[in-house]
């Protein structure tokens, strides 16, 4: 992949923050096992040091001013024309690159605005006992066994290997259905097309992020799946939650298989309640038009009594709110602030029978 080359052919670095030092890093995250990861595609902006020639380049890749460029300058002829280049040769520290072969070819790459470089990588495995290196190696494990998307990002210890053992069972409830074997690889595509994704899509649509920025989707999964079908306590939503998400795994996957318009469930409710009002005289007409106008008002009704204005409401929430915050606000944002209204009280119900009268 490329991007616009930089103009600026020949630039030196006269000053500037070196690249990173691999022994430093390596040192610092205790990263003394090795493992080959092969030949592959990697961005440029995630190499961010070298083995031995860490000096010789600025953090942009950038040469200093006092060393010969005559080599990135064939280097980058060789690019303009087309000419294939052999790949470098990187160890990887988690999600950062370090050069032990092709500086040059690097320094020239970012120059002509190259996105990426075909790279052989080794893998030095971090075994700093920190909890991000924990995670990172959960992580890693995670998708080397199931060779899915590393989309699915989880921020907390310890749940890639509970979704590891969802996968499994996942994987026997195959086997005893069609009587042939599967893989860990071929369970894992089916709970990721049939399971995950359709519960993820659910988690989406539910607002989470909005309430949690630092959480992420699969986050959210874990927890509610391994609540619905693990030997957890119950959610506070437990009877609402049922009706979106069923309380067994594979009897979730086998709705969603039977969703064919692929439109799943939102998660969210229909809540039902009363507001009633006190308002100034002569403007009780004015107001029961203005609250009519509110697309969440179902009746208004003016009555006789210690009130003047009985209005009934319909609104929907997730269920990350409460009913109480999505009433208060929609009382305190637009019924409160029509003129005239002296006083309010909410009713919410707690049990309600209603009449079908259409038969």
């Amino acid at each position: 992949m490329k991007s616009s080359p930089d103009k600026r052919h020949g630039r030196r670095s006269r000053k500037g923050t070196p690249v990173q030092s691999f022994e430093e890093k390596q040192q610092l995250e205790e990263a003394f096992d090795y493992r080959k990861r092969g030949v592959g595609s990697v961005p440029l902006d995630q190499i961010v040091g070298s083995v031995r020639r860490y000096h010789d380049f600025d953090n942009k890749f950038r040469l200093k001013q006092h060393l010969p460029r005559e080599r990135i300058d064939r280097i980058r002829k060789a690019m303009e024309s087309g000419k294939p280049l052999p790949p470098v040769d990187l160890y990887q520290i988690k999600d950062e690159y370090f050069i032990l072969d092709g500086n040059h070819r690097v320094a020239a790459a970012k120059e002509f605005g190259l996105k990426d470089i075909r790279a052989r990588i080794v893998e030095c495995i971090p075994q700093k006992k920190t909890w991000e290196n924990i995670l990172y190696n959960e992580q890693t494990y995670f998708f080397e066994e199931t060779a899915l998307p590393h989309s699915m990002k989880i921020t907390e210890v310890g749940q890639y290997p509970r979704l590891l053992k969802q996968i499994v069972a996942h994987g026997d409830f195959l086997k005893k259905e069609t009587g042939r074997s599967f893989s860990l690889e071929q369970a894992a595509l089916d709970w990721y097309n049939t399971i995950y994704s359709p519960l993820a899509s659910i988690i989406e649509r539910g607002r989470f992020l909005t309430f949690f920025p630092t959480r992420t989707v699969a986050d959210f999964y874990v927890y509610i799946s391994f609540h619905q079908w693990g030997n957890w306590r119950e959610l506070e939503e437990g009877e609402q939650i049922d009706t979106l998400i069923a309380r067994n795994m594979e009897v979730f996957r086998k709705k969603m298989m039977g969703n064919e318009d692929a439109s799943y469930q939102d998660m969210l409710r229909e809540i039902t309640a009363f507001v009633l009002l006190n308002v100034a005289t002569k403007k009780e007409n004015q107001i029961i038009d203005k609250l009519f106008n509110l697309k969440e008002v179902r009746e208004v009704h003016s009555v006789h009594g210690n009130i003047d204005i009985l209005v009934k409401i319909v609104l929907t929430r997730d269920l990350i709110s409460s009913d109480a915050e999505v009433i208060g606000r929609l009382v305190q944002e637009k019924v409160r602030k029509i003129p005239g209204i002296i006083s309010s009280q909410t009713l919410i119900p707690s049990i309600s029978k209603t009449r079908d009268l259409s038969g």
